[in-house]
């Protein structure tokens, strides 16, 4: 059944009493924020909520560190007083990137117009949330009947030269995905591809949500991107702060007018931290709505006239949380696992509030060791325990570089689904477009080595899950899933790897878990320094979960190990001078293959990338023990992305690693562990190609 027209202004009106009401019952809490930032006193939030608020301020770039440096090691100050300047500091000054940052947001907002009786009429605010997804309020789509009658407008907005841009119209798709919540006021619903097949995220860019912790504390500065009153794009920009963090809901000033419903709230980072929902109505003792001038607001008077208080928007983490719960067919799952791995939606898809994380079968977006594909997804049977037909490496042509000289691509772990030529042709592109970057000539895929060891890894690992076989991998969450693979480490190595992992990503030792979880789903002891990791990086808890797990493998078990370097060295080159290019796992496969080369293969450059090996639990059980340049190496460069958790505080500092280059590099958002995303980079491909080509 259809909402009408006096209906859906019926739930705008109800969002914003509720709001009001929210308000009034938050007045102790404002009232003693609003005195402690009189007393001067920037952001009167807990110490745990400003150190997590730093750390992911420094992380996702949003403080020059220069600026860092000058003041916060100018002076003697302890931790809580530096993370407290660090945030203050992100209010004041801006990084050059805050600026295109901002712009890129913008373009992921759009104005939904409804369609009636002949007439288009400006309605509310959306923004993109996936390649195919839109979200805004509940009260601006109540339902899909009403959907189907809206578009959307990208572009709607004013040039650089203040000229009018070039909207593009797209429609709504609700049969495809519509969902919505009365409570939170939120709608989620499709958008139909543009007239060439693009999804809108494609065109227009979309905004990665995060459950995390960190992206906004009590007294910050917001900015939000709209529609008011159906307008041309806007901006209220930063002039702004947030006064009461609820449980679902956020209040904060900020100008906004009624066409800003359903606009994106943001921080200074330009993560999206709530979905704008109402304004707060001034009401007198008795009740009733207020004008500006003090009168009581009658409905003929308008929205504008009604002397608005403050602004209330929804938690991005209790819409995720709300979807998370969300019993829905396969293909309307795979839509919302599309929101990305921050979001927790990848695998989170089986309904009611006390449900297990994971489905039956989880659904995940592919990372580790490969490429993070928007709406690509693989089926990972975990508890299955069964072997694969094993699938043969690569080798290059033999009349590549002469024949003289030998690339070799050595992939991480994760990867025996995939097709090795497929593999190759990923790394090849990702390499190739650093080597355009750096004015050096492409590379042939057939002009690669690859060696494939994934299917033997697969099925070593499959074969030694008898506890978390035995209770249910496939259902069970990360945490818990990091506990059976604790409990299945016989000597500790794998909890010790990972709180090593967690110490060198920052976890202090006393400090808050930096995730928000899904109902009773975060259990045990590991969650701490796993959450902690999800929430320092790009990558969600499963992918660190199970990539230590199989680190912790290949160097606990000889067998493990002696298995993975047979299935390499079947692909290898017997003389030449060697390119070895190694990912994740395997650069620590990598460390180890250099110590049983052919004589007459000369390694003339080594690269690792979003590598482990600075963990002293990797290094210290390799095959040539603790740090050390490999022997007969003569050029090494490893290169890294602060928010890979893989590779996260690991650089390789410690001098008796020996001399190499140290390139850290700013990875894609959810790319930050992608192969690709690290060759494309000019600085190593450019290492790579200048000793191709014989320049090096």
């Amino acid at each position: 059944m259809s909402v009408t027209g006096r209906s859906n202004e019926e739930l705008h009106e109800q969002a914003a009493a509720e709001a009001a009401r929210r308000y009034e019952d938050s007045a102790a809490e404002r009232e003693r924020v609003e005195d402690r930032l009189a007393a001067g006193e920037r952001f009167p939030d807990a110490p745990d909520a400003l150190a997590v608020r730093a750390d992911r301020i420094l992380d996702r770039g949003g403080l020059s560190p220069s600026a860092v440096v000058a003041s916060i090691h100018g002076e003697a100050m302890d931790l809580p007083n530096a993370n407290e300047r660090i945030i203050n500091l992100s209010n004041e000054l801006q990084a050059w990137s805050f600026l295109p940052r901002g712009v890129r947001a913008g373009a992921t907002v759009a104005r939904i117009t409804l369609r009636r009786d002949g007439r288009e009429l400006p309605h509310g605010t959306g923004f993109m949330v996936s390649p195919r997804l839109m979200m805004t309020n509940h009260h601006v789509l109540p339902d899909e009947t009403f959907a189907r009658d809206c578009f959307v407008e990208f572009n709607a907005q004013i040039t650089a030269d203040n000229l009018p841009d070039t909207v593009v119209r797209m429609e709504l798709d609700p049969a495809a995905f519509f969902t919505a919540d009365r409570r939170l006021d939120f709608a989620l619903v499709a958008v139909a591809p543009a007239p060439d097949g693009r999804p809108a995220g494609e065109v227009f860019g979309w905004n990665r949500l995060s459950v995390q912790l960190g992206k906004l504390v009590l007294g910050e500065k917001v900015n939000i991107i709209g529609h008011p009153q159906g307008r041309l794009k806007e901006i209220a920009l930063r002039d702004n702060a947030v006064l009461v963090r609820l449980d679902d809901f956020v209040h904060y000033t900020t100008d906004t007018e009624p066409g800003n419903s359903g606009s994106p709230v943001f921080n200074d980072q330009w993560e999206v931290v709530a979905l704008h929902h109402s304004g707060v109505p001034k009401k007198d003792d008795q009740g009733r709505l207020l004008r500006k001038d003090g009168r009581p607001w009658n409905p003929g008077d308008g929205d504008d006239a009604i002397d608005w208080v403050a602004n209330e928007g929804v938690r991005i983490s209790s819409i995720l949380k709300h979807l998370a719960a969300l019993d829905l067919d396969p293909g309307r799952r795979t839509l919302l696992a599309e929101l990305g791995p921050d979001s927790g939606l990848d695998r989170s898809t089986v309904a009611g509030p006390a449900a297990p994380l994971l489905p039956p079968e989880r659904t995940t977006t592919a990372v580790s060791g490969g490429t993070t594909q928007q709406g690509l997804t693989t089926t990972v049977t975990a508890r299955e325990g069964r072997t694969m037909p094993p699938k043969a490496g690569l080798p290059a042509r033999g009349t590549a570089f002469g024949g003289r000289r030998h690339v070799v691509f050595l992939h991480g772990r994760d990867q025996q689904s995939k097709e090795p030529v497929d593999l190759r042709r990923t790394w090849t592109a990702g390499l190739n477009r650093g080597l355009t970057l750096a004015s050096l000539p492409p590379l042939d895929p057939e002009d690669v080595w690859f060696p494939f060891y994934g299917t033997s890894l697969h099925n070593l690992v499959s074969g030694r899950e008898s506890t978390a076989a035995a209770i249910g991998l496939d259902r069970m969450t990360a945490a818990a899933a990091a506990e059976a693979f604790a409990a299945e480490s016989a000597t500790g190595s794998y909890e010790q790897l990972l709180y090593e992992a967690a110490a060198r990503a920052g976890m202090p030792q006393d400090g808050p878990a930096a995730t928000e979880g899904f109902g009773a789903g975060l259990v045990g002891a590991l969650h701490r320094p796993l959450s902690w990791l999800a929430a320092k990086s790009d990558l969600d808890e499963w992918t660190i979960a199970t990539f230590l797990r199989d680190v912790d493998l290949y160097l606990a078990d000889s067998a493990v190990r002696q298995a993975v370097l047979d299935s390499v060295l079947e692909t290898m080159p017997a003389q030449g001078e060697l390119v070895l290019v190694t990912h994740s796992l395997g650069t620590v496969v990598g460390m180890d293959l250099l110590t049983r080369l052919p004589e007459g293969l000369d390694p003339v450059l080594l690269v690792t990338a979003g590598s482990p090996l600075g963990m002293d639990g990797v290094n210290g059980r390799l095959l040539a023990r603790g740090p050390h340049r490999p022997p007969r190496v003569r050029d090494w460069v490893n290169v890294w992305c602060p928010t890979d958790a893989v590779a996260i505080g690991c650089p390789l500092g410690d001098e008796r690693w020996g001399k190499l280059t140290q390139l850290a590099v700013a990875n894609g958002r959810d790319r930050a562990h992608d192969i690709d995303e690290y060759l494309a980079h000019p600085g190593a491909a450019g290492e790579i190609g200048s000793v191709l080509a014989g320049r090096a």
